[in-house]
This record gives C-alpha cells, structure tokens and sequence, in this order.
C-alpha cells in the first residue's frame, strides 16, 4: 500500500506533465541563489541550500536530509509546494518570477511573495493537522515555525506585520477546524 506522501506524488506527476524532485545541491542554479541571498541579508540567511524545499516550474528542489525524511514530513512539505506548483501553472514562469521576486519591493513589502506564501502555508496546516492533528496545527510552536517564515530573513522579511499575520492565521486554523469536524 503506498504512502499518502507516495500517493500525492503520483497525483502531481499526472497533474503537472514534467514534474520531478531534484536535489537542490546538484543546481548550479540554486547555488547561486544561495549566495545571492547570503549577500541582499546580510548573511542572515545562510541556510537556503539545507533548509528550505524550493519550487520553480514543475520542479521541486529539495535539501540534502529530504529522502531521511519520514514519508509523513514530505508529504506535508509537499502539500505546501503542491501549491506553488499550481501557482506557476496559473502565473507561468516569467510572472511567477516577476511577481515572487520584485513586487512591490524585493524585501520588506513582498506582497505578492507573502500573497503565494500564504497560500501555501494555509496549505501546510492543513496538511500538518491531516497528519498530526488539529492540536499540532494550533500548537505555539507550529504557529510561531509559520509565521516567523513571513517575518524573517529566510524570504527576506517579505511581510513584517505581526498582527495581521496573526489574524491570518487564526483564520486559517478556524477554517481547517471547521473543514475537519464537517468532515
């Protein structure tokens, strides 16, 4: 019987034709981004190579430590990127780019950053109360783990505004809370 992690990724590769999983070390490409980010922080951000999954097209990066993983935490990282996936198939590649990267600024007030961070961050309670449970989902650990995403270097301090976050997620949850108990 396969995992649901198993089963999520051969729904996405019927999904999104081309889609595959790729080290994010082997890629030139993401080596530099990494330095990149190194540098427009500060060198506050240090961990983009060993830390974050990355989606870019139909191709999810993923660290070093992805295949120790248990099939549950991948499965709920991939829930998360499943959402940036679809967002590329809607926004294509040069938008995705223009819209992620430089709107209205790069760092600080990355509105549309924050806009398809939310998305897939709503995505990812919900998978992490899916698979935990609800309790997890709520927990001030959790809750602090996603909002800080928002609030620090690791996406470049794209959205710093503590108290509508908050709300954000207080929606989010109140939404997975009543979307598990009517089903």
């Amino acid at each position: 019987m396969a995992s649901r992690y198993e089963t999520l990724l051969s729904e996405l590769r019927v999904r999104y034709p081309g889609f595959r999983v790729v080290q994010k070390r082997e890629s030139r490409l993401h080596r530099a981004i990494h330095y990149a980010l190194v540098g427009l922080t500060f060198g506050q951000m240090r961990s983009y190579l060993d830390s974050f999954q990355t989606t870019i097209g139909k191709t999810v990066y993923v660290t070093p430590g992805w295949d120790e993983q248990s099939d549950d935490e991948r499965y709920v990282t991939m829930r998360h990127e499943a959402i940036h996936l679809e967002q590329f198939r809607k926004f294509t590649l040069p938008g995705m780019a223009l819209l992620y990267i430089f709107l209205p600024l790069p760092m600080g007030l990355a509105w549309f950053r924050a806009y398809f961070e939310k998305e897939a961050y709503a995505e990812s309670v919900r998978a992490a109360a899916e698979v935990w449970g609800l309790k997890y989902a709520a927990s001030s650990s959790y809750r602090s783990y996603v909002l800080a995403q928002f609030k620090g270097a690791a996406y470049g301090w794209m959205w710093p505004f503590p108290t509508g976050l908050e709300r954000w997620y207080d929606k989010v949850l109140a939404d997975v809370t009543t979307e598990m108990s009517t089903s």
